[in-house]
């Protein structure tokens, strides 16, 4: 008797993705990492700028969800943000800005107040050490000013690559690219990168995207994962990108278009 095939996940997909990609020749790049993008091709660049194209009429008004006023306020905001849904970190900032409105007051707060006014954004004991830290780094080595450069940025500790390109392309306009699980999902769905490692994904789509579009791109990517290509169920139905897109059954965006079949006489 046959048994019947159940219908792919959308993580059998993926898995049949990277599987694809895995098998394509790839360039060596500095630092010894292997990347699709190492040495981007006609068929690739012009697969960004369709790409770039379509997401920008998609998500036209693509933006940091973040409320914020200050670096310092989008720098502690964004950690707010790890595990938990931008509009509650909305709801919990405007207090916590007005209680602490410089680098030196969080530096220096009772921790346990700290903790309660963030407990709602979860992992507030973690969160609340981070922003500790990265404020008395910024009041003793930064003059209580947010430091303008990556290098800086993640040496405040509590503060990753994700944040740092966050804070650098909201508050400084210095492009980043923010790779968070909606960004590093799109990618690969895209087939712009194989890789789950946020910082292998970020090198792979510097190398394609043009460093002016790092930020939007950034934003624009992120609603389009919010919005449209959820991680238990996208909508292919209805998204955009799926005629190129390698999880919907298309090519991916860095291959060559396929050509349309000619419609039977």
């Amino acid at each position: 008797m046959a048994t019947r095939r159940s219908k792919p996940t959308p993580e059998d997909r993926e898995q049949a993705i990277r599987g694809r990609e895995g098998s394509r020749p790839s360039s060596p790049s500095r630092g010894g990492l292997r990347s699709l993008a190492a040495v981007p091709d006609p068929a690739a660049k012009s697969g960004v700028r369709w790409l770039l194209a379509r997401l920008e009429a998609a998500h036209p008004d693509a933006h940091c969800a973040l409320d914020f006023r200050t670096p310092l306020e989008l720098l502690v905001a964004t950690i707010l943000s790890a595990q938990c849904t931008d509009k509650r970190v909305n709801l919990v900032t405007p207090a916590l800005f007005a209680r602490y409105p410089d680098a030196h007051a969080f530096a220096t707060a009772d921790a346990r107040e700290l903790e309660k006014m963030i407990q709602s954004t979860g992992f507030f004991r973690s969160k609340a050490r981070s922003i500790q830290h990265a404020t008395r780094r910024i009041v003793d080595l930064h003059g209580g000013e947010v430091p303008r450069t990556l290098e800086e940025l993640v040496e405040l500790g509590g503060v990753g690559r994700k944040t740092a390109n966050v804070v650098l392309g909201n508050a400084f306009g210095v492009p980043g690219i923010t790779v968070d699980t909606h960004l590093g999902r799109v990618a690969r769905r895209l087939g712009l990168t194989r890789h789950e490692d946020p910082v292998k994904v970020e090198s792979d789509l510097a190398r394609l995207v043009p460093r002016p579009k790092w930020t939007i791109f950034s934003h624009q990517m992120i609603f389009h994962g919010r919005r449209i290509c959820a991680a238990r169920k996208p909508d292919c139905a209805v998204c955009p990108l799926s005629n190129r897109c390698a999880f919907a059954g298309g090519a991916g965006v860095l291959a060559a278009p396929r050509p349309r079949r000619a419609a039977a006489p």
